[in-house]
């Protein structure tokens, strides 16, 4: 099994990339799916949670609200850091036994971790290789108005909320540059991908 570490900052064009590699075959492990995951109703994060912040952080339903945990953690680095506390132990584990079962599955598998925060959550010895996904922040702004119709100033807090691209560009291992057009970042996506899996072929 190869893991692939996949990141780029909001409206870098990530999640384009690891469809069009999911496309080809590699097994695509989301992490923002496997983080809604391990807090849903009956999880031992969610019950840690709410021990730590109180009732008021869940929906009538059981689930968690999100919107009142955030406010609870928005202006709060300390609140902040506890949660990060419960939750990024929890993605990790889970996260792992995704990669297993596709290793199981196929020992020659190519597994691709799609992370937003690989930088922030600490994890980039993991991987076999880190792929970023680097937009300029002016290309990024603008795909944000653009497409999901913030503001300016909401655009640039989403990025300064986020590592940097410095930050990013510093453990990279391959950068697919997204500043062109999307056939032109796909084309790079397809170019790692026989990259990636002449490495399977070599170790065969």
């Amino acid at each position: 099994m190869q893991l692939i570490g996949l990141t780029g900052g909001i409206a870098s064009g990530k999640s384009a990339v690891a469809a069009r590699l999911a496309e080809h075959g590699a097994v695509v492990v989301d992490a923002d799916q496997v983080a809604r995951e391990v807090v849903e109703p009956g999880t031992p994060a969610l019950a840690r949670i709410a021990r730590e912040f109180g009732d008021s952080v869940i929906a009538s339903d059981g689930s968690l609200d999100r919107a009142a945990l955030g406010s609870l953690i928005f202006s709060s680095p300390e609140k902040r850091a506890a949660l990060n506390a419960i939750t990024h132990p929890a993605v990790a584990e889970r996260s792992h036994e995704l990669f297993a079962a596709a290793a199981a599955a196929d020992p020659d598998a190519i597994v691709v971790y799609d992370v937003p925060l690989l930088v922030d959550a600490g994890r980039a010895d993991e991987f076999d290789v880190i792929v970023v996904v680097n937009a300029s922040t002016e290309t990024r702004i603008t795909r944000m108005m653009e497409l999901r119709g913030m503001t300016r100033d909401e655009a640039m807090h989403r990025i300064n909320s986020q590592a940097t691209n410095t930050e990013r560009l510093a453990i990279a291992d391959v950068v697919i540059d997204s500043n062109g057009t999307l056939e032109q970042t796909l084309t790079q996506a397809d170019a790692l991908w026989e990259k990636l899996s002449a490495r399977v072929g070599g170790q065969t």
